[in-house]
């Protein structure tokens, strides 16, 4: 996860970040890299973060949020994102990460810690926009949309270091 942290530093990004305690670690290092932050997630301060990140951009044009929320399911692509691009005309843009040589956790969302002098990458895939006017069927299907690319970036991300 400091890959991208640390890759897109000092751009005036604007983070969504878990109110839960591991939040706090996460807050405190990606400030310290340039970002500005918002507290909440899907579970806790969820509208008042959504609120918050609307109108982070019209201040910060980039902002990151991490899709499958605190609790998951791991990789399952939730609509708060969708609803967010449909209210600002932000864009979605796809990105994902891999290493060659990594441990991961027993934990909901496959935690994986990076080995030192592992090669890496950040994948990214092709920008997309919802709709203003989409319906909530419409959104429902840009979700799985969204979801299928993030599955496919994924696996060809992890692809690229596979024997």
């Amino acid at each position: 996860m400091l890959l991208p942290i640390f890759v897109h530093r000092n751009l005036h990004v604007q983070a969504m970040v878990s109110e839960h305690g591991d939040g706090e670690l996460i807050a405190k290092t990606v400030e310290r890299l340039g970002y500005s932050t918002v507290r909440g997630s899907s579970s806790r301060g969820g509208t008042k973060a959504f609120r918050q990140m609307l109108r982070a951009f019209k201040e910060h044009p980039v902002t990151t949020i991490l899709p499958d929320g605190p609790r998951g399911p791991r990789h399952e692509f939730k609509p708060g994102a969708i609803l967010l691009s449909q209210i600002s005309g932000a864009y979605l843009l796809p990105m994902t990460f891999a290493a060659k040589w990594q441990i991961s956790f027993n934990s909901w969302d496959g935690f994986t810690m990076w080995l030192p002098f592992s090669k890496v990458c950040m994948c990214y895939g092709k920008p997309f926009r919802i709709p203003r006017r989409a319906s909530t069927e419409q959104l429902e299907l840009y979700r799985q949309q969204m979801q299928q690319r993030m599955n496919r970036l994924v696996e060809e991300a992890d692809g690229l270091f596979r024997a």
